[in-house]
C-alpha cells in the first residue's frame, strides 16, 4: 500500500539574518550606522526562502507578534527579482524570492508591523550572480568548437 508522506519544511539557516538589538549609546558619543544587512548571493534560476529575524529588537516585549509584513524590491522592472511569497514564523519574516538580473544587487525592504502597533523596517541587500552557468566575456579566446579557453582556475582567457 502506497502512503503519501508529509514533509516538514525548515528554512535554511544559511539565508537567515538576525538584526542587531537596540544598543544604548553612552552620552557624549555619536551613534554610527551599522553595516548593511546582506543575504548570500542567488542565481537567477533559484527560488529560495530568505529570513529576517527581528527577535532581538523585541527584547522585553515577548508577547508581541508579527501582524503584517510589507516587502518592496528595488529595482523592480520586468525580469528583476520577484517576490513569490511572504510568511511569518514566530519572530522571523520569511520571503520567497525568484528571478533577478545577473550583476544587480537588489534592495529588499521588509516593513514589519506588530500587534502592539510598533513597526520595524530594514533593507537587506541581495546580489544576483550567474552561479549555475558561468558568464563568458565577449572577448574570450575560444576553440574552433566555440568553447572558451580557461586558465588553471577555470576563468576564461580574454583578448586584450
Amino acid at each position: 500500500m502506497v502512503t503519501l508522506v508529509s514533509h516538514i519544511w525548515k528554512p535554511s539557516r544559511s539565508r537567515t539574518i538576525t538584526i542587531d538589538s537596540f544598543v544604548p549609546v553612552p552620552r557624549g558619543t555619536t551613534a554610527t550606522a551599522p553595516t548593511m544587512l546582506s543575504w548570500p548571493s542567488k542565481d537567477p534560476g533559484d527560488i529560495l526562502d530568505y529570513q529576517l529575524d527581528i527577535e532581538p529588537a523585541l527584547v522585553g516585549n515577548e508577547g508581541d507578534t508579527i501582524e503584517s509584513v510589507d516587502v518592496e524590491v528595488d529595482p523592480s522592472q520586468p525580469g528583476d527579482l520577484a517576490l513569490d511569497n511572504v510568511a511569518a514564523d514566530g519572530y522571523r519574516v520569511v520571503v520567497w524570492l525568484s528571478s533577478g538580473q545577473v550583476g544587480v544587487t537588489y534592495n529588499v525592504t521588509v516593513k514589519t508591523t506588530l500587534a502592539s502597533g510598533r513597526t520595524l523596517q530594514r533593507t537587506v541587500l541581495l546580489p544576483v550572480l550567474a552561479l549555475s552557468t558561468p558568464s563568458v566575456p565577449e572577448n574570450a579566446i575560444e576553440t574552433t568548437t566555440m568553447d572558451p579557453i580557461t586558465d588553471e582556475n577555470g576563468n576564461p582567457i580574454v583578448n586584450c
